[in-house]
């Protein structure tokens, strides 16, 4: 009970105080929310993708177990979301929508700091969390973006559109900095930072400008799927990976846990952005935050007794 109230008041409180903000601030001023979008995708995301990959301190002894979890994780829920999609005849740009919001997880805003709060005590948990954040950024930027823009284009076009993404090369420049053990000066430093400390404030903000005027008035065959999708379906597979991985202790229980988290806000940016349904990828995100508190909670209890 301790860890849902501390979930609830430390980490959904602040994310819908913000999303409150931007449905007020929308429904008093009228926000431009193609240049929010825009502005989001194409500055702000780059900087959060730079920072995440320049600062992480990893160790090689979890990497591998990490990155075989996640890689396979994440095959498994890429194909079931299709599976699901094509079952229930989804049209392609929902088919698109709905494959990025069950496989892209909130593992930053969200699963930082419950990470930071479960494993106050064991660093190793909490690095976890870090690398399964950079591999998330990594899908977004590419597997995510994918989606959306195959949902209206095809073949060669596809690939021009995505290799003109600054994130990619936001993505490619830190690796090499971070490779080749590059100091960056400081008067570049302090703008990317601050760049990227305004990405959750803005899409926050933008999400809530998305929903300021919707109305949930019964809940449709694609956001069923997508609660049961993200919320069970998700850290039921990683649960089944895990077994199949024979991962033990706090690995384990990170793992599980990070499996577990609501979907992304980037799928609600990334769907306003191409125009793929985007009231349906708002009411995604909001919905599987809200219950999530519940879920994740469970997770976490149920991580203790198995782990």
């Amino acid at each position: 009970m301790n860890i849902l109230f501390h979930i609830l008041l430390d980490i959904i409180f602040p994310i819908f105080l913000l999303i409150g903000a931007g449905a007020v601030l929308q429904r008093l001023i009228k926000l431009d929310l193609s240049t929010l979008s825009t502005l989001t995708v194409y500055f702000l995301l780059p900087a959060v993708c730079f920072v995440n990959i320049y600062e992480s301190k990893l160790t090689s002894e979890l990497i591998s177990q990490t990155l075989l979890f996640l890689i396979i994780f994440n095959i498994l829920l890429i194909l079931m979301s299709m599976l699901i999609a094509k079952v229930n005849k989804f049209d392609r740009k929902l088919t698109a929508t709905f494959k990025n919001s069950m496989v892209l997880s909130n593992s930053g805003n969200y699963g930082l700091p419950v990470s930071e709060m479960v494993f106050a005590a064991h660093p190793s948990g909490m690095l976890i969390q870090i690398i399964t954040s950079i591999f998330q950024n990594l899908l977004t930027f590419t597997y995510g973006f994918f989606n959306c823009v195959s949902a209206r284009s095809s073949g060669i076009e596809i690939l021009r559109k995505i290799m003109k993404l600054p994130v990619i090369y936001a993505l490619l420049l830190a690796s090499l900095l971070k490779w080749f053990d590059v100091q960056i000066p400081e008067f570049l430093w302090r703008p990317i930072e601050h760049s990227s400390n305004a990405f959750m404030a803005v899409a926050l903000v933008t999400l809530g400008a998305q929903v300021a005027y919707l109305k949930i008035t019964k809940i449709s065959k694609p956001i069923v799927w997508i609660l049961i999708g993200r919320l069970m379906i998700s850290p039921i597979v990683g649960l089944l990976v895990i077994s199949m991985l024979g991962l033990t202790g706090i690995t384990a229980q990170a793992l599980f846990i990070a499996s577990s988290f609501p979907t992304s806000r980037n799928s609600a940016l990334l769907a306003l952005e191409y125009n793929n349904y985007p009231e349906y990828a708002s009411q995604a995100v909001i919905l599987t935050t809200i219950f999530s508190s519940f879920t994740v909670a469970a997770v976490v209890y149920l991580s203790k007794i198995l782990f």
